[in-house]
């Protein structure tokens, strides 16, 4: 017999959510572990293998993976309002949080304080991204052929192809390899899990129980969720264009981030290079240093990473001063409307795919797929590591303005903080807090300032 999910008290799954809000620092990959511990091995509320199942679809959906996991567990366990509230307190504090400290950087980011604690993150920024690419390859690339998906990625970025076009060929090389050459892709499930495996009875949702009523495909509500999903899309996109017009700086954010949300696959750290060349260099919303200072402000804030979208909406809107008597309030209202794009479909397609993921718990044919596309997403995170690394290491180019002294630092500092990433676990936050003491130091005491 199917369990209630009202059997989890619902105050009980806000104060969590609540809680997860706040805690959740990591990126994406610490964000997973935090929630597998706390609501598969702590409270017993989803097995192993449901969480598994529905961490596989999330992976393969475009966008945020740590946030539609959230929302799929908050719909599992309360429906549709479970899924919504889980998503919205996942995301408000971060993005509360980043509008201060983007409000604080736009008036004080010339400071010699704010400079000097830049000056220790930024290298500490690049040493987390090439972390994450680490545990990603490590993971993931297990044959040759694998790593020539990797290599074939990242030459494909350098040479700047489509990134869509680079997932879907992924994918279709995963597909195609499983069927006529399966010893060139090793299928595995994700490893997000712990090692030990919860007792699956033990949980109030477990994999041997029916499907639970509201997860069961009804195309009513189906068309529902589709018809309010496209009005919640289109209504607040042309009310922009309306007073804004079509080339106004906010329709064209919240244009640019739905395509970012519906074309980009693989997490936060796969988004972040399609944003990064589109705003830097197609629109020129703001410049890479100012990309580099707002990915180290979205580390030191819990929530989803790509929740640093919000900081490219508030610098484009601020410069673009749209409200001439207040910057802030221009600023303040691009960082909504990005997030209001680029995190609204993450809901719909958890509320729409949900069902059908479900009744398919039991099997589970995309794996191949998405063990391309991982593949390939591995090497996007390379290009981006090198992205990071060239300009934290030659902050103003390398023309006449090169200096060796301040790159030796930034050299150093990237390969120490990778060591004490790698070697010693060092959490994030503790790595982010030691290196803004250092880049402080050194701006202090080498640099005479």
């Amino acid at each position: 017999m199917g369990q209630n999910p009202t059997s989890v008290q619902f105050k009980e799954a806000l104060k969590f959510w609540f809680k997860l809000g706040f805690i959740s620092f990591g990126g994406p990959a610490g964000q997973i572990a935090t929630v597998h511990q706390e609501l598969v091995e702590k409270q017993h509320w989803i097995s192993e293998k449901r969480f598994l199942h529905a961490l596989n679809y999330c992976m393969l959906l475009p966008g945020p993976e740590a946030l539609q996991l959230v929302i799929y567990m908050g719909w599992l366990l309360h429906r549709t309002i479970g899924g919504v509230m889980a998503g919205l307190l996942f995301i408000l504090p971060a993005l509360l949080l980043l509008i201060v400290l983007s409000i604080i950087y736009m008036t004080f980011g010339s400071t010699l304080l704010v400079s000097g604690i830049f000056l220790g993150i930024k290298p500490a920024v690049t040493a987390i991204v090439i972390h994450a690419g680490y545990k990603i390859g490590k993971r993931i690339l297990k044959t040759p052929f694998q790593f020539v998906i990797a290599l074939c990625a990242l030459f494909s970025i350098f040479i700047g192809l489509p990134y869509p076009m680079i997932i879907f060929a992924a994918g279709l090389l995963g597909w195609l390899a499983s069927r006529y050459a399966t010893s060139w892709l090793l299928v595995s499930s994700t490893q997000h899990g712990s090692k030990n495996q919860s007792d699956d009875f033990d949980a109030i949702i477990n994999d041997s129980s029916s499907q639970l009523p509201h997860t069961q495909f009804n195309q009513l509500r189906f068309l529902k969720i589709l018809i309010v999903s496209l009005i919640l899309w289109a209504l607040p996109l042309a009310i922009l264009i309306q007073i804004w017009g079509f080339n106004g700086i906010y329709p064209q954010l919240a244009i640019f981030f739905s395509k970012a949300a519906l074309l980009t696959f693989g997490g936060a750290y796969a988004v972040l290079p399609y944003v990064f060349q589109s705003a830097v260099e197609q629109f020129q919303w703001l410049s890479a240093t100012q990309m580099m200072d707002g990915l180290a402000l979205g580390e030191t804030t819990p929530g989803p990473l790509i929740i640093v979208v919000a900081f490219v909406g508030y610098i484009a809107a601020f410069l673009n001063t749209v409200f001439v008597e207040s910057p802030i309030l221009s600023g303040t209202l691009g960082a909504v409307i990005v997030s209001w794009f680029i995190f609204l479909p993450s809901f719909c397609f958890i509320f729409l795919g949900g069902p059908f993921i479900e009744s398919s718990r039991h099997e589970f044919k995309l794996a191949p797929v998405l063990t391309g596309i991982s593949c390939a997403v591995t090497g996007v995170i390379t290009s981006l590591s090198l992205f990071f690394m060239y300009h934290t290491i030659f902050p103003k180019g390398m023309g006449a303005n090169f200096s060796l002294l301040q790159s030796g630092f930034s050299v150093t500092l990237i390969v120490l903080s990778t060591i004490a990433l790698l070697r010693w676990q060092l959490s994030i936050i503790q790595l982010l807090l030691a290196s803004a003491v250092i880049g402080l130091l050194w701006q202090w005491c080498i640099l005479g300032i």
